[in-house]
């Protein structure tokens, strides 16, 4: 006995398509390059100044003889991007220092900064707001860190599949 003739509508539909184009490829790979650099600009510009935080968290003091050339804050929903440029003037010369804090919480009408240095590192410029958001930041760039992360890793793995899928309809 034969099988029942399909409809043209059975014909057509198949999810996922079994025929990729370059241009998703492509597609993709500018993903996966766009999110690399995020990601590289979350390593250089975020993760400095939380590193040198955590080593001196339990030693920075108030230094009065430095200031806040210039601040900014921005906040995107519950995230919120601060931006300082640091100096402290020591007997061995000035110290400038450009920070980048990114942390979560509900929006803030404005932040009182302090710069706060350990005695023993002056080099380590840092402010209260840092200090205090110290396990925020840390929660914070990781969660989005490894969220990018993710996007990266599935975007290779959509490429692996989604190139041999384009190979094998090519040849």
């Amino acid at each position: 006995m034969t099988p029942p003739a399909k409809t043209e509508a059975e014909e057509t539909l198949r999810l996922p398509s079994e025929r990729t184009s370059w241009t998703v490829i492509f597609g993709v790979l500018f993903g996966l390059v766009l999110f690399s650099g995020i990601l590289a600009a979350s390593a250089l510009y975020t993760a400095p100044a939380l590193i040198s935080d955590w080593q001196v968290r339990e030693t920075a003091q108030p230094v009065p003889r430095a200031r806040v050339a210039d601040g900014k804050c921005n906040a995107k929903l519950v995230i919120h991007i601060c931006n300082a440029t640091l100096t402290l003037s020591t007997p061995r010369g000035s110290t400038t220092r450009r920070v980048n804090y990114v942390f979560s919480g509900p929006q803030a009408a404005n932040f009182d900064l302090v710069v706060m240095a350990d005695s023993a590192r002056p080099d380590i410029v840092t402010t209260n707001l840092g200090l205090d958001r110290l396990w925020n930041r840390t929660i914070t760039l990781l969660v989005i860190d490894g969220a990018i992360l993710a996007c990266i890793v599935g975007a290779l793995v959509s490429i692996i599949r989604n190139g041999r899928t384009a190979f094998r309809v090519a040849m």
